[in-house]
């Protein structure tokens, strides 16, 4: 069905899509899991993500240094997450991985079929594409850059760290905080993740890793900027609990004073958890210095602070291969998705 009008042709999809209200997400890792997975079952909302580039260590380390390739383990998580319905074992399949066999212990099946698509197609881009279309994506996925760069935490005592593993899985208990957050080379954002942000009537930022999974995409050329001249509404949603070399001794006012700073934008809405964590959870924290983000918002004429309980009851399982420490308490995606919904709509 087409209608026709000042000489322009448009199909029915394009004309039911004016109608969506456009939402774009900004984050990487299990927090953009979440959001994204809240949030597709809205038909009236046309998503779209934009992922962080800047891991750099395990598998990613492997993409990166003997491939060439930007690394894919946030854009496999974001196209799991916004996958139809249906797609059961071989959903299965592109998340699995490997916990034996010389050179690909740790390595997803995900990733090894999006390094072999990007080598068939001949750009990484093409095989993102190939790949949402193949699990029937519920919205567009955009890296942050199709450039490589390192990322570089500079903190208050003076310590330089580059790599994103470094900053995320440090090898010492850091009391400091970040001061500077930046990339180096300073390279150019994804013009699609631009006009994404450009065009969205509302931004969700977070949860997840303050720096490396949220802040990394604010720190690539133009995407700050973007921000700034973007109209839409911010909701931030704050994280759970503190992580070393990040956010150890940080509130939430800390993190969205940060957002603030790398932004140049005041989140419209915060979205602060206030359900309760269970003891045995938090005292495992504690053995590793960590604790919940401490709630010290008030509301005031540039934001409004919505607080509920968005705390998945699930535990985490750990998967055969992982060689990462995951965290014990996360976001439901159904709670997360209903007060997101609810924010957007109404």
């Amino acid at each position: 069905m087409y209608l026709s009008q000042a000489g322009v042709c448009l199909d029915f999809f394009s004309i039911n899509n004016m109608n969506k209200v456009k939402v774009t997400h900004i984050g990487g890792g299990t927090g953009s899991i979440s959001v994204l997975s809240g949030l597709k079952i809205y038909d009236d909302l046309d998503l779209s993500v934009v992922v962080q580039m800047s891991d750099d260590g395990g598998t990613a380390k492997v993409i990166r240094d003997e491939f060439g390739l930007l690394p894919f383990n946030d854009v496999r998580k974001s196209i799991i997450a916004l996958a139809g319905s249906g797609n059961g074992k071989f959903r299965e399949l592109f998340t699995y991985r490997f916990h034996q066999g010389e050179g690909l212990t740790d390595h997803t099946v995900g990733n090894l079929i999006m390094m072999a698509m990007s080598d068939i197609t001949g750009s990484e881009k093409e095989a993102i594409n190939f790949v949402s279309k193949l699990f029937d994506c519920k919205g567009n996925l955009y890296p942050v850059t199709f450039e490589q760069a390192v990322l570089i935490a500079e903190y208050e005592n003076g310590d330089v760290v580059k790599g994103e593993q470094y900053i995320d899985v440090p090898e010492v208990d850091r009391k400091e905080r970040i001061k500077n957050l930046y990339l180096e080379p300073n390279v150019k954002a994804n013009e699609d993740a631009i006009k994404a942000i450009l065009e969205a009537e509302y931004i969700t930022i977070g949860p997840g890793d303050l720096y490396t999974s949220v802040l990394a995409n604010v720190v690539v050329d133009g995407i700050a900027q973007a921000i700034k001249d973007s109209k839409a509404k911010i909701i931030f949603i704050t994280n759970l609990m503190t992580e070393n070399g990040e956010t150890r001794g940080m509130t939430a006012s800390d993190t969205v004073n940060e957002i603030e700073k790398y932004t140049g934008r005041r989140p419209d809405y915060v979205v602060v958890n206030n359900g309760e964590i269970e003891s045995n959870i938090i005292e495992w924290y504690k053995k590793s210095g960590e604790s919940p983000i401490q709630d010290d918002i008030d509301d005031d004429k540039y934001t409004e602070v919505v607080r509920e309980d968005i705390i998945s009851k699930e535990r985490v399982k750990k998967v055969k291969g992982d060689s990462l420490a995951r965290s014990l308490v996360r976001h439901d995606a159904q709670k997360l998705g209903r007060l997101l919904y609810k924010l957007i709509t109404y």
